[in-house]
């Protein structure tokens, strides 16, 4: 079979600045791609893109499950499309390798957004890794930047440890609640609430307003149990109803007051920074596991160690020496445990 191409990195940046949508998915394809070799050009290709980038307001979503994000986010981003702006989505699925995901369910669920020339819409695959994760949705993010877009919501589809990665990668971070009968507190974490630059209690419709304004209101009294933020910057939190299109202004005037809040504070670059430093270590952490796994020695030794762990002839903490000292980079010109003698034995 012939060899495919070469990548012409320069065209795929060329049509990601132009707005071509066809070299703008393609450009994410290429980034998303755990190949080496296009890994190599997708570098390439940020490096010639990074200039460009930077500019856009980026919003984390997360929320408890049926709280409305994907609603919330068709809605928001068609009031912001008519404004003039340019919104991209990006759906973050930590447990899409078991699922099997949701790319078309994403566009169905924001079913307007996804049909407008001033908006797009991707999922970012994980593999069932958060180290993909980031690498990945940071990584499109700096292309959206580069292709024009001035909003980019990164939502998290799945929860758990998702929900602090996603912060670390955006400007703000907007958590959606739900009022449920009394109990509109029960199952937030409060690291969750930690993580929160705006909270909205969504569906705040019909016979469910006055439910919302009273669990915003106990919310609100609750968040004096959370630690206060060190960018001096207090949580509001709001009401609104994504299905009837009220109170989405508010929740938008006070996401913009966060990001002015950090310009006015001379944190937003400080904020930036960090991130970036972020960015840096966790692709270490997510090279790191991958070429440790693809060790030979690791391999040679991975199914014996694995079985040994589930017949319980083994704890977690020595199998897991024993794979980092097979993996470790002095050990294949270290003799064979077995083969040496005990410490203190004369030959």
């Amino acid at each position: 079979m012939p060899a495919p191409p070469p990548i012409d990195v320069v065209r795929y940046a060329d049509g990601v600045t132009r707005g071509d949508r066809t070299a703008l998915g393609r450009a994410i394809t290429l980034v998303e791609s755990t190949k080496p070799e296009h890994q190599a050009d997708a570098q390439q290709l940020l490096t010639l893109l990074l200039p460009r980038a930077g500019g856009s307001h980026r919003i984390g979503i997360t929320g408890v499950p049926g709280a409305g994000k994907s609603t919330f986010v068709d809605a928001i981003g068609m009031n912001l499309v008519g404004q003039g702006h340019r919104v991209a989505v990006l759906a973050v699925d930590p447990s899409s390798s078991r699922t099997g995901g949701s790319i078309l369910g994403d566009k169905t669920r924001m079913s307007r957004l996804a049909a407008s020339d001033h908006a797009f819409i991707r999922p970012s695959p994980s593999a069932g890794r958060l180290g993909g994760v980031t690498r990945a949705t940071r990584e499109s993010i700096v292309i959206l930047e580069a292709a024009g877009f001035d909003v980019v919501f990164v939502e998290t589809v799945g929860v758990g440890q998702s929900e602090t990665v996603v912060a670390k990668m955006v400007d703000s971070f907007l958590l959606l609640m739900l009022a449920r009968s009394g109990d509109g507190l029960q199952g937030i974490k409060k690291g969750v609430l930690e993580l929160a630059d705006v909270i909205a209690i969504n569906k705040a419709d019909g016979d469910r307003e006055v439910e919302a304004v009273g669990a915003a209101k106990e919310l609100a009294a609750a968040l004096h149990l959370v630690a206060a933020s060190p960018t001096g910057w207090d949580a509001p939190v709001l009401t609104c109803s994504a299905r009837e299109e009220v109170g989405l202004d508010k929740v938008w005037r006070q996401l913009v007051a966060h990001r002015h809040h950090l310009r006015e504070t001379d944190r937003f670059a400080e904020h930036r920074r960090l991130q970036e430093l972020d960015w840096m270590w966790a692709t270490v952490d997510d090279q790191l596991r991958t070429r440790f796994r693809a060790a030979p020695e690791v391999r040679a030794i991975l199914t014996e160690v694995e079985a040994a762990m589930r017949n319980g002839r083994t704890t977690a903490t020595a199998a897991a020496h024993r794979l980092l000292d097979a993996g470790s980079p002095t050990a294949a010109a270290a003799p064979d445990s077995d083969a040496t003698t005990p410490a203190g034995t004369p030959d």
